[in-house]
């Protein structure tokens, strides 16, 4: 097989490699280019203030020396007091300043104005200022008033030059510091600061450019006037003495001048290093594909020993193939294991239950059920949990996912509570709204019973609050050993026959056998025989009767659907008698009423609640019956009644008081007899008839509401106003004005 993924891991680490390494020296490079700049920009801000302050000192050198001169001097002061004429002390002077002259390189001129004669003196002798050659610069500076320090660059010509020459000036008034019988000034040329720059500055790397004050180019270094070039601008120094402005930079070409220094003999280390890494880089590949080739190898015999058709080139797939086998084989054997542990755990459980195969049930436990040290002479208990209501709420309200997911959740929640009670539980669903428990003694009967029940208590408060769900829990006894757990579960079962009777959610076996005892047939059917007549009769003794029946299914302990079965026994035998008297006595045992009380009483929790709802019913039927039978002899009666009513509802006194006392009948007798007979009650009949009457007064009369509302039987006009509205719709002055306009119109 070639080796594809071998060559796929040198594909990719190379790139990565490569890339690397690249994107390194760039960034060195880049890095040793910040450094180069900064350190070339701090090594020309340095040589730049160097030259300036070199300018500065040697200028400020000149200007000193002269001043010195002047000041120690006597002659300059005599030259200034004596009278004009006085020669000796002119020449006195005039030979000082050819002393102080003797500096060709920089200073150009030196001479003294006075003012008394308007003479210039100078080294040579003593000019008018009429006629010597600088005489602009002199009347200028005589207009200023203040000293300036070292003017700008001028044109300076004497008489001896043929070509102006550039200097810069300075003036002092004299005599020192400050007098006004005098100016010495002192021209420098410019030529000579020049020559310094030039001097300090290779022209080859570096540029100079000196400009003034409004930006105007004074001098390039070694550019002769010219144009500096084109280069980059590093640094930018003022000098405040001579008000100029020094740019300072590197010319082009000349920046990167440091990469030549770079010796061959790192740039064969480096490839040297490069090299070795791609070696390496090579070595660790192939030992590292070693467990793949292995691992190939392997699979491939495999291939070969299964006479498969056909290999994959391609290793990695090959191995993903192999592993995707493997892990199927592996989840279907774990999926098939896992169904068969569940089903022997399963049949197991039923089989301790219901007393099946019991040879080595402890070891069997040991290893199928979740129960673990179990002693020989271990004792249990078994707790069944029901849902109650299960095909009327559960099955109606969840989907057959949703109920499997809550019974999961209810076993999860019964093993759960176990355990924080420090009991070993095994929980398993033995119907469709049933579970059992299986709880292995770790105490006395007394104690185990109760932490049992309070374990039942938490479970059902807790799955009440957060699922929703009813549950009712039967204990059953106490069982020594194995052997006798079915007796333990058939005591639960029998536990939770008596819910009606027990009245309560948790319901204990005091350790007897379920009792087995049968119906005492005869004697119910005797029971409900008295009661049927009784009621047949239009007694108020069947209520009694009814009474005596709940009492004797207390008595005789009941099962919850032998009570249920006698009372379907009693009203089969009461519609038999009663429902052939009329269609609505008819309707009250066949039909939805029928079905509804059958759900009703199925619905039932508690012997209570079920005497409560089949009370209420049969005083209902009660009431249809008696009234079914007195119809013939209660008709007359109540026409009687209706007559009376249409001929005295204008009486405010009338009421079923009224009628009571005037029929000789109970109200609450009368006002069935009116219902049953006129499907209407009383109130709406009598309302009924004051609002006819009411409407007929508002358009045929002009009398005002309060008489109205006497005439119909009101006290008052607002208790007719109020009625009148809500039976018509709109208030008696709206519907007097309404409809007479009606009637207008038409």
């Amino acid at each position: 097989m070639s080796r594809t993924w071998y060559r796929r891991l040198l594909l990719s680490y190379f790139p990565i490699f490569l890339i690397t390494v690249t994107i390194l020296i760039f960034i060195a490079f880049l890095f040793v280019n910040e450094i180069s700049r900064a350190e070339t920009k701090k090594a020309d801000r340095i040589t730049n203030n160097y030259l300036v302050e070199s300018l500065q000192r040697t200028l400020k050198e000149i200007e000193m020396g002269v001043l010195k001169e002047v000041e120690s001097n006597p002659g300059y002061k005599e030259y200034f007091n004596r009278e004009v004429g006085d020669t000796a002390s002119m020449y006195a002077v005039a030979a000082s300043l050819r002393k102080l002259s003797d500096n060709p390189d920089f200073i150009k001129s030196i001479y003294l104005y006075r003012q008394a004669d308007r003479s210039i003196l100078t080294q040579n002798g003593l000019n008018d200022l009429q006629t010597f050659a600088d005489k602009a610069w002199v009347e200028k500076v005589l207009s200023e008033r203040q000293e300036q320090g070292w003017m700008p660059v001028r044109e300076y010509k004497d008489m001896f030059d043929k070509t102006p020459v550039r200097v810069i000036s300075m003036y002092k008034r004299m005599p020192l510091p400050f007098g006004s019988q005098g100016i010495l000034f002192i021209n420098v040329k410019l030529s000579g600061i020049e020559r310094i720059v030039d001097e300090m500055v290779d022209g080859q790397i570096s540029f100079v450019e000196i400009r003034d004050r409004q930006g105007n180019t004074i001098y390039n270094a070694h550019a002769k006037g010219e144009s500096r070039g084109e280069g980059k601008v590093l640094n930018t120094i003022h000098s405040e003495t001579l008000d100029w402005t020094f740019v300072s930079g590197i010319k082009d070409g000349n920046l990167f001048g440091w990469v030549s220094v770079i010796s061959y003999i790192w740039v064969i280390l480096g490839l040297i290093t490069v090299t070795g890494a791609v070696v390496y880089i090579i070595y660790i590949t192939r030992r590292n594909y070693k467990p793949i080739q292995v691992m190939m190898n392997r699979i491939e015999s495999l291939q070969i020993r299964n006479a498969e058709s056909g290999f994959i080139r391609d290793e990695m797939k090959l191995i993903e193939n192999t592993l995707e086998n493997l892990i199927n084989h592996t989840l279907d054997y774990e999926k098939q294991h896992k169904e068969n542990l569940l089903l022997q755990r399963s049949r197991l459980f039923m089989d301790i239950l219901q007393g099946g195969r019991m040879d080595g049930i402890l070891q069997r436990m040991e290893e199928l059920g979740p129960l673990s040290g179990i002693p020989e002479k271990a004792k249990f208990s078994v707790v069944i949990a029901e849902i109650n209501r299960y095909d009327a709420v559960f099955q109606n309200t969840y989907s057959k996912r949703d109920q499997n997911t809550l019974k999961f959740a209810l076993m999860n929640v019964y093993q759960d509570l176990a355990r924080n009670a420090e009991l070993q539980g095994w929980a398993e669903w033995v119907t469709t709204n049933r579970a059992a428990i299986i709880f292995l003694a770790t105490a006395s009967d007394a104690e185990m019973r109760e932490k049992m029940r309070i374990v039942a208590d938490d479970c059902r408060q807790w799955v009440e609050k957060h699922l929703r769900i009813s549950l009712s829990f039967g204990i059953g006894s106490m069982a020594d050993g194995p052997e006798e757990i079915r007796d333990s579960y058939r005591a639960a079962e029998a536990a939770l026959q008596h819910k009606l009777l027990m009245g309560e959610s948790i319901i204990m076996t005091g350790g007897e056998s379920a009792r087995t005892d049968l119906i005492e047939t005869y004697k119910y059917m005797q029971m409900i025989a008295d009661f049927v007549r009784e009621f047949r009769m239009s007694s108020g003794n069947w209520r009694l009767r009814l009474e005596e029946i709940f009492d004797s299914f207390q008595s005789d302990f009941m099962k919850d659907d032998d009570i249920r079965s006698l009372i379907q026994a009693l009203l089969q035998m009461l519609g038999r008698e009663v429902a052939v008297m009329s269609d609505e006595l008819q309707r009250e045992f066949a039909g939805e009423k029928a079905a509804k009380r059958q759900q009703a009483l199925k619905e039932a929790e508690s012997i209570g609640e079920l005497k409560a709802l089949l009370f209420g019913d049969l005083t209902d039927v009660f009431r249809t019956y008696v009234s079914v039978s007195e119809t013939k002899s209660y008709r007359a009666l109540v026409c009687e009644m209706k007559q009376y009513i249409e001929e005295n509802f204008t009486n405010p006194d009338l009421s079923l008081k009224h009628l009571s006392d005037r029929f000789q009948v109970s109200g609450k007798y009368a006002s069935y007899l009116f219902k049953t007979e006129f499907d209407m009650k009383f109130v709406d009949f009598l309302m009924e008839l004051r609002m006819k009457e009411a409407e007929k007064l508002l358009l045929a009369t002009e009398d005002p509401l309060q008489e109205i509302a006497r005439k119909v039987g009101y006290a008052n006009s607002i208790t007719f106003g109020r009625v009148f509205k809500r039976i018509v719709g709109m208030t008696p002055g709206d519907y007097r004005r309404v409809k007479r306009f009606t009637l207008t119109r038409e």
